[in-house]
């Protein structure tokens, strides 16, 4: 079974994703951070804005070295919109995805274009969603977590500019796919998200194991 879960920053997706997979015992890949690997080899580099350099890193990434800790901070999220946006950092990573996809058993797969892109033959899609002010101060609240000095503004503003660029881009573009169930968290909490997915899932044939 292959589960897609695509949405913009902060929707939920990855949390639903993990929590699905720890459900159906499916490996999960949170593709994400794969650009924000790519992001961060550039920008130490200093070439964030070098489609050439984005390409190569994308190219010769080995997910085995991703470190997800020191990759969820506010400038390497909007580093990684910027390299999304790269045709070519997309083609290099294609494959990678969709063998991760067609492990025996199944897989479940998180990002923004899972559904339309990465496996369009998913078994479930979801495309988890909530209002930017909602997205922003979940965001807000992680980063201050983790120490960052941020503004819930500074979030926010960030959010909207994620959104009009994963939206905008011609190679892949964040949409919902047709035949993707639309899942608006908005107003739920994770344990009510959760159920919500579950009902989605196992109203698509899923038996739980």
């Amino acid at each position: 079974m292959i589960i897609a879960i695509d949405g913009p920053a902060a929707s939920g997706k990855g949390t639903l994703a993990r929590r699905l997979a720890a459900r159906y015992a499916l490996p999960h890949l949170d593709t994400g951070l794969l650009y924000r690997a790519v992001a961060a080899r550039c920008l130490d580099l200093g070439r964030l804005h070098d489609p050439e350099a984005a390409a190569q890193a994308a190219q010769t990434l080995d997910p085995a070295t991703i470190d997800a800790e020191t990759l969820r901070n506010a400038a390497v999220g909007e580093a990684a919109s910027v390299v999304a946006a790269i045709a070519e950092v997309r083609a290099a990573l294609l494959d990678l995805q969709r063998r991760f996809a067609m492990q025996p058993g199944g897989a479940v797969l998180d990002g923004r274009d899972i559904g339309t892109v990465i496996c369009p033959d998913a078994d479930v899609k979801l495309f988890v969603t909530a209002s930017a002010e909602v997205r922003a101060e979940r965001r807000f609240l992680e980063l201050q977590s983790r120490g960052e000095a941020i503004t819930f503004a500074d979030v926010l503003s960030d959010i909207a500019r994620r959104d009009a660029r994963d939206s905008a881009r011609a190679a892949a573009p964040l949409v919902r796919a047709q035949d993707a169930v639309l899942l608006d968290t908005s107003r739920l909490g994770i344990e009510d998200a959760f159920a919500a997915a579950l009902a989605i899932v196992e109203g698509r044939g899923a038996a739980p194991t």
